[in-house]
Formats: structure tokens, sequence, C-alpha cells
């Protein structure tokens, strides 16, 4: 027999990630205490919404909820580069920094202001490393191009990073076009490359498990309760997927004993 691979999924959720980030690791570590194997984190850093990283914290002196962000360089980038593409602005990092020690512990500012990243997606993933969220996991990412090529090719509903002024966005296929979402039901078609690599491709939310199981075979799966409402389980009679743990304040920002 195999060993067991207990994987979950997430896209990038703050650089302080939100606690439904942790639980689902919780439950990944639980369960492997139980039956062995080893745990995979598949770092969904293709996808392009932007408010994906909004970190959420809860003000200790009021009460009131203080949201922080990203910033991108321009508009392009911050509405439809995929988070591994979304480049972060010289001064961000300082200017978050002035912002948390009114929010979190001295403790945990020392993290933010050692952590490092070109990208959004970089960025969070170096700061739950530096937490200690990941020790002993292993990562993939679906931004990288060799995972990509490995990956069941995508022919007809899918998503591509492509080039449109200046910036790489993820555009959405279209019959013979790709176009963006500006939101509702408005999208802009851009002009369409005359070839595109499979390591370009990724897909959308329904086919997204799949895809990423053609690569990494995991025999369990965390799933979260965006994911229990969407996947169809019985597509895959050889995954057992696990429902995360219950959390509470699952929006907010985690901040784990140091």
């Amino acid at each position: 027999m195999h060993e067991p691979i207990i994987c979950f999924g997430q896209q990038p959720c703050g650089f302080f990630p939100k606690r439904y980030l942790y639980a689902k690791i919780l439950t990944a570590r639980r369960l492997q205490k139980e039956i062995g194997g080893k745990i995979v984190f598949f770092y969904h850093d293709s996808d392009a919404d932007y408010r994906e990283t909004i970190t959420l914290f809860r003000d200790p002196l009021n009460g009131e909820d203080v949201r922080l962000n990203f910033t991108q360089e321009n508009k392009i980038q911050k509405k439809y580069s995929p988070l591994y593409a979304k480049m972060i602005p010289l001064g961000w990092q300082d200017e978050i920094a002035r912002k948390l020690p009114r929010l979190v512990p001295a403790k945990f500012v020392d993290v933010f202001v050692s952590a490092s990243g070109a990208s959004a997606g970089d960025f969070c993933l170096d700061m739950y490393r530096r937490l200690g969220l990941l020790d002993g996991i292993e990562v993939v990412r679906s931004g990288d191009k060799l995972f990509r090529e490995q990956a069941d090719d995508l022919t007809s509903d899918y998503y591509a990073d492509i080039p449109y002024e200046g910036e790489i966005v993820r555009a959405e296929k279209s019959g013979d076009t790709f176009r963006l979402h500006e939101g509702g039901g408005s999208y802009i078609t851009i002009p369409a490359p005359e070839h595109i690599e499979q390591s370009q491709k990724n897909p959308g939310r329904d086919y997204r498990f799949r895809w990423m199981q053609s690569v990494l075979h995991c025999t369990h799966y965390i799933s979260g309760a965006g994911e229990d409402a969407y996947l169809n389980k019985n597509d895959f009679p050889d995954v057992t997927f696990v429902t995360r743990d219950e959390i509470s304040d699952s929006n907010y920002a985690y901040l784990p004993e140091l």
C-alpha cells in the first residue's frame, strides 16, 4: 500500500493567514497522527482576486474591524494579475509595519518586518513559514510552471496567464478570445496570443480539484466550507474527504503562540 497523501488547498489569504487556513492545517496534522503519511499544501497563487489577501484584525482598543491588504503598482496588476504576479511596491512593508503595533503583539511585528517576497503570493507564503505553520508540510504552488506542465492539459474552459499592457493577467478563455472580468456581467476582450503554452494555463474553480489531483494523487483531502458547497465528491471515489475542523472567527487573522 502507498502511504497516505493528505492534502488541503487555499489561496494566499492574508499576510497573517485567516483562521480557517489554520483550521485546515490543524485538521491535516490530526489526521496525519491517526494514519501517517505526508501533508501537501496546494497553494493556489494563480487566483487573481485581490480581496483574497485582505488581512482582518479586531482592534483591541475599540473592537472594530481593521482591514489591511497589499497594494500594487497599477490598476491592471491589482484587478487582473495572478497573486504570484501582484508585485509589492517599495514602501508597502514599512507602511504596514507602522500600523501593526496597535493590532498585534510586538513579536508579530518583528516577524512581519523580517518577511520577504516580491509578490503578494511570495510574501504570504514566507510569512506562513516564518510563523511555523508549514513545518514538515510540502508546498505545491498552482502558479509553478513545472506543476502546470505535469498536470492534465486544459483544452477548452480555462484561464491563461498572458501579457496585457505590460503586465501578466489571468484571462478567461471565451471561445476564440480571452476576456477579463470587470465586475457583474461586464468583461473586457483582450488580444489572444498566437499560442498558449500548457505552463500558462490554469482552471476555474469547478475543475481545480481534478487538475490538482492529476499531479498530487492525494488519498485524503481537507475541504473547507466553500469547497463543500461546490465539490462533487462522488466524482473522486478514491479520495477520502474530511471537512476541516470548526474554528471561531474564521475570517480573522490567525496569530500563533510563538
